[in-house]
């Protein structure tokens, strides 16, 4: 038994010291690499390694508009009244999209997080007419780029591009919000408490309550009694 706390039996390289020439050190990939990455999964675009490939031009090019951002929570990216003024790729963290009634009462339509990508889908949206808010939920590393810029790049590299990568988000967000309004109208709070638990667990894990209960379309009290009846209820 006393052999394993030995170092010269130890397995390499946990009793190395930092600086011992054993351990095979690699460069961290540069952020520009998580960009292009990220893109390649909007577009379903697989890189193949080649520079002059169609494909790799067309997201080198996208790259070019964005910029980096490191947000704290609770940070207002876009508001109401205001045309929203950018496209954004979420590598870390949680944004919130929402509408704010001039009462105060929020109405939280969608979460996004890491891997998507968050632009003003509703014409309506990119006017002064804007109803759509986007906030931080939680610390986010987000890349940026100016709408317009974004979308002219995309129509430059082919007719049909554009509409086709519009209509993918569109109707995604159509359909998750048209399915959460009919369950809001069809089934019981509880029920719809146990979907989410299974189809957002990890939603669940980083957002504040107050914010999947309006999601949920409950008032906070509700949603933390279902929350406690969830919790007593498990094996």
């Amino acid at each position: 038994m006393n052999s394993i706390l030995r170092p010269d039996v130890s397995s390499a390289p946990c009793m190395l010291g930092e600086d011992n020439p054993e351990i095979i050190r690699q460069d961290a990939a540069p952020e520009s690499a998580a960009l292009l990455n990220g893109l390649s999964r909007v577009f379903g675009i697989r890189l193949a390694g080649h520079e002059n490939d169609p494909d790799a031009r067309f997201l080198a090019d996208l790259a070019r508009l964005f910029h980096l951002r490191r947000l704290d929570p609770e940070t207002a990216m876009e508001k109401h009244d205001k045309p929203w003024a950018n496209a954004y790729l979420v590598q870390y963290g949680i944004l919130r999209l929402f509408r704010e009634a001039p009462s105060g009462k929020v109405s939280v339509h969608h979460f996004f997080s890491e891997g998507d990508m968050v632009w003003p889908v509703f014409g309506r949206s990119r006017t002064v007419r804007n109803t759509l808010c986007l906030t931080t939920v939680t610390p986010v590393t987000v890349w940026v780029a100016d709408f317009t810029a974004f979308r002219s790049a995309i129509q430059s590299h082919g007719e049909g591009l554009w509409p086709k990568f519009a209509l993918a988000l569109t109707e995604e967000l159509a359909e998750l919000t048209s399915m959460r309004e009919f369950r809001k109208h069809t089934m019981p709070a509880r029920e719809r408490y146990k979907l989410l638990l299974e189809e957002y667990p990890e939603l669940v894990k980083r957002v504040p309550d107050n914010q999947l209960a309006s999601w949920l379309g409950v008032v906070p009290a509700t949603f933390s009694r279902l929350k406690t009846g969830a919790a007593n209820n498990q094996p």
